[in-house]
């Protein structure tokens, strides 16, 4: 037969368990998706005209043009190669060298 008491602690014990389980998803999860969010935040708000980025479809190229969501990039030697795009696209930027 149970007891009252046995029941009552492995009640506790579940809740515990829970709780860990949550914790360690948040930390596994969450916490890295906020903290990614952040640092391509802070890169879309540094970016400017000049500006060499890669995209991520994998090609590098220089920023000419920008507005509140998308950037116009030019690809290679070639100036007519220009593409506009968003820069939610942007994976990587690298200012120009002084």
């Amino acid at each position: 037969m149970l007891s009252a008491t046995g029941g009552t602690m492995g009640m506790g014990f579940w809740v515990i368990y829970i709780a860990v389980i949550f914790g360690f998803m948040y930390f596994i999860a969450i916490r890295p998706q906020k903290k990614e969010k952040k640092r391509q935040q802070e890169m879309f708000a540094n970016i400017a005209i000049g500006d060499s980025v890669l995209t991520s479809s994998g090609f590098y190229g220089v920023i000419i043009d920008m507005t509140d969501d998308t950037v116009i990039v030019e690809f290679g030697n070639n100036k007519n190669c220009r593409i506009p795009m968003q820069k939610s696209a942007i994976v990587q930027v690298e200012k120009p060298e002084a």
